[in-house]
């Protein structure tokens, strides 16, 4: 069986670091898209969230990460939040009932927060 969650590549370029993951999850898109892009789903899995305004160019306020905009939003397919970071999403169905993210992390340097961690808390939340 292939795993939920697989670490993919870590590029560095000068002061950008940029982390790629792949995330195969059995749940249907629109379920995994509510997790990903709305405050309830995020506050699920990854951080509190102080502002959201769900739209391209939206303010977006998570805590922990930072505050910023919304730089990418195609509804239950592309979620792109650029906070002190930038946190994309790229949502692809797999078949009726499953999903699978393609997540990329861009920062200045960090490393940043412990992906697979968070990650888990996603796997296990859209399998309650």
């Amino acid at each position: 069986m292939t795993q939920p969650i697989e670490e993919g590549t870590t590029e560095v370029q000068g002061d950008t670091r940029t982390e790629h993951w792949l995330l195969r999850l059995p749940q249907p898109v629109d379920k995994v898209w509510t997790a990903l892009a709305t405050p309830e789903g995020l506050r699920g899995w990854l951080c509190a969230v102080d502002v959201f305004e769900p739209r391209l160019g939206g303010a977006v306020g998570l805590r922990g990460l930072g505050t910023g905009r919304i730089t990418a939003w195609d509804v239950e397919r592309v979620a792109e939040y650029s906070v002190d970071s930038r946190l994309r999403f790229h949502l692809e169905p797999d078949g009726e009932d499953a999903g699978t993210v393609r997540f990329t992390h861009e920062t200045g340097g960090d490393r940043g927060p412990d992906w697979r961690a968070r990650f888990e808390r996603l796997v296990q939340g859209l399998s309650a």
